[in-house]
C-alpha cells in the first residue's frame, strides 16, 4: 500500500487556521468531471437495489418499536396468555435490549466475515437471522427461549447495520449516495412507527406479544428473497480481482454487468469504463494488498476510523437513548396527562423523526453533509441546555420541557441520525471498509448500551437537571470534533473521498 506522503490526499486533521471541510485546490480529482457527468443511471433501476438493503433498517426500527407494546403484554396477566408473565425488572431488561446485545455480537461476527461474505450475502445472512428469531420468540414456549429468539434477531440487526450502507453506497450514482444512504435511516424511523402501530392494536389481545414479533416475517422473507436476486456489488468484485482472489478478466465481466443491472439500461457501454475507472483507481490507491488487522489503526483507515467512530460516539453520548427512552417520563414530569399513553407518544415523536429525516434526505446532497451536522448538533445543544434548565430552573414552565424535547429529536433528525450512518458508509477505505464499518457499529451499539444502562443511576446521583447539562457539554465536544475532524464528502466518488479527505 502506497504510504501517505504518495497519496493525493488532505489530511483531515485540520490545518492551521483551517476546518476540515476546506480541501485544498492543489490536487486534481482522480476522477475528471467528465467521468463524473457520464454516471449515468436510471432512477427506477437504483430503487431495488436500495429498497432490499434497506428493509434491513425497517426491520431495525420496528423492533424497537414493538418491543415498547411487547413488554406491556407480556407482563399482563390477562394478556400474555402464559404463565410465566411474572417479570422481574432485570428479565424485562433482557427481553428489551435482547436485540442490543446480539446486535453487539453480530458487529463482532461482520469484522471476520463481512470481506469473505461480501456485501450482498451477508445482507442475506442477515434477512435469514431476522426470519428464525422472529419465529423463536413468537413461539417461544419459556422465558429463556424468548431471550435467544431476542437475541438471534439482534444479531440479524447488527449484520444489516453493518452490510447495508456498504451495499448502498458502493452500488448508488454518487450524485444520489447521500440522499439513499440518509433515506435508510428514514427507514429506521418508519419502522418504529410502523412498530408502534402494531404493537398498540395488539397489546391488548391474548397472547399479543407474540403476534406482534411475528408481524416482521414477511417484510425479513422478502428483505432475504430480493438480496439473493440482487447483483454483488461491483466495488466489492472488483476489490477482489485486484487482490487475486479469482480470475480477473471473470470478476471484471462480473462487475460489469452488475453495473448494468444497477444502473439500468441507460448506462450502456459506459459501463465498462466506469469499472475500468475503478479498477484504476483502486490500484492507484494501493488497495490491491490484503488488509492487515494492524492497518484499521494506522494511516488513511486510522482517520476514518476516529471520523466514523467518533461520529457515532458523540451520536450516542449526547443522550439519544436517554431522550428517546425516557420521553414519556418527560412528558409526565412537565405535567401533560397525555404522556400515560407512552405509545401515543412514541407515534407522535416518530411521526417528528419521519418528518425531520425525510427533510436531511432532500438536503444532504444539495447542502453537504457538514451544514446539516453543524447545524443539526447546534440545535441539540440548545435543547440539552433547556431541558437541563428547565429540570432545575424553570419547572413552572411545563412547555420548555416539551420544546427542547421536541426540538432536541428534531434536531438529531436533522444530524446524528441519517448523517453518521451515512459518514461511516463513505470514508472508509474499500479494502479496509468491512472491518472498519464493523468497528464503528460495534462502538455505536455498544455507546447506546451503556448510555441506556447508565441513564436511570446517573439520574438519581446527579439529577436529570445536571444530567441533561452534561449530555450538553458533551454536544459541544461534538460541534468542535464535526468542525476540525468530519470532511465534506458531497457529490465526490467513494474513491475519491478516500484521496482527497483521508
Amino acid at each position: 500500500m502506497a504510504s501517505d506522503h504518495q497519496q493525493p490526499a488532505l489530511s483531515s486533521f485540520g490545518k492551521v487556521g483551517q476546518s476540515s471541510g476546506e480541501i485544498d485546490d492543489v490536487e486534481e480529482p482522480l476522477v475528471s468531471v467528465e467521468f463524473k457527468n457520464s454516471e449515468n443511471y436510471s432512477a427506477t433501476a437504483a430503487i431495488l437495489p436500495f429498497l432490499f438493503p434497506a428493509l434491513g433498517g425497517l426491520l431495525y426500527g420496528y423492533d424497537i418499536g414493538a418491543t415498547s407494546c411487547a413488554t406491556i403484554c407480556l407482563q399482563s396477566a390477562s394478556s400474555s396468555g402464559i404463565s410465566w408473565y411474572h417479570l422481574s425488572s432485570v428479565e424485562v431488561g433482557l427481553v428489551t435490549s435482547g436485540s442490543l446485545y446480539g446486535a453487539l455480537i453480530g458487529s463482532i461476527l461482520a469484522f471476520n466475515v463481512a470481506d469473505f461474505l461480501g456485501r450482498r450475502r451477508e445482507l442475506i445472512l442477515s434477512a435469514l437471522m431476522y426470519l428464525v428469531g422472529a419465529i423463536i420468540t413468537a413461539l417461544a414456549p419459556n422465558f429463556a427461549v424468548l431471550v435467544i429468539g431476542r437475541t438471534i434477531s439482534g444479531i440479524g440487526i447488527g449484520l444489516a447495520m453493518h452490510a447495508a450502507p456498504m451495499y448502498i453506497a458502493e452500488t448508488s450514482p454518487s450524485k444520489i449516495r447521500g440522499q439513499l444512504i440518509s433515506l435508510k435511516e428514514f427507514f429506521i424511523v418508519l419502522g418504529m412507527v410502523v412498530g408502534y402501530s402494531i404493537g398498540s392494536l395488539l397489546v391488548e389481545v391474548v397472547a399479543g406479544w407474540r403476534y406482534i414479533y411475528a408481524a416482521n416475517t414477511p417484510i425479513a422473507l422478502v428483505m432475504g428473497v430480493g438480496m439473493w436476486w440482487l447483483p454483488s456489488s461491483p466495488r466489492w468484485l472488483l476489490l477482489c480481482a485486484i487482490q487475486g482472489k479469482g480470475n480477473m478478466q471473470e470478476l471484471k465481466e462480473s462487475a460489469i454487468s452488475c453495473l448494468y443491472r444497477l444502473r439500468g439500461a441507460v448506462i450502456g457501454d459506459k459501463a465498462s469504463e466506469e469499472v475500468d475507472e475503478i479498477l484504476d483507481e483502486l490500484s492507484f490507491l494501493g488497495e490491491s494488498e490484503t488488509a492487515t488487522i494492524g492497518e484499521i489503526f494506522q494511516g488513511k483507515c486510522l482517520k476514518a476510523l476516529i471520523i466514523g467512530a467518533g461520529l457515532v460516539l458523540f451520536q450516542q453520548i449526547t443522550g439519544q437513548p436517554s431522550v428517546l427512552y425516557y420521553a414519556p417520563s418527560i412528558f409526565q414530569s412537565a405535567g401533560f396527562s397525555a404522556a400515560s399513553d407512552a405509545t401515543r407518544v412514541s407515534i407522535l415523536l416518530g411521526l417528528l423523526k419521519l418528518f425531520m429525516t425525510g427533510a436531511a434526505v432532500l438536503a444532504v446532497d444539495r447542502l453537504g453533509r457538514r451544514p446539516l451536522l453543524l447545524g443539526g448538533v447546534s440545535g441539540i445543544v440548545v435543547s440539552l441546555f433547556l431541558l437541563g434548565s428547565y429540570y432545575l430552573f424553570l419547572g413552572n414552565v411545563p412547555a420548555v420541557a416539551v420544546v427542547a424535547l421536541l426540538s432536541y429529536v428534531g434536531s438529531y433528525q436533522l444530524s446524528f441520525g441519517p448523517i453518521g450512518w451515512l459518514m461511516i458508509s463513505e470514508v472508509f477505505p474499500l479494502r479496509l471498509r468491512g472491518r472498519g464499518l464493523s468497528i464503528a457499529v460495534l462502538v455505536n451499539f455498544g455507546a447506546n448500551a451503556l448510555v441506556a444502562f447508565a441513564f436511570s443511576p446517573l439520574k438519581e446521583l446527579l439529577g436529570a437537571g445536571i444530567l441533561f447539562l452534561i449530555f450538553g457539554v458533551i454536544a459541544i465536544l461534538s460541534l468542535v470534533f464535526i468542525f476540525f475532524i468530519v470532511p465534506e464528502t458531497k457529490g465526490l466518488t467513494l474513491e475519491e473521498i478516500e484521496a482527497k479527505c483521508l
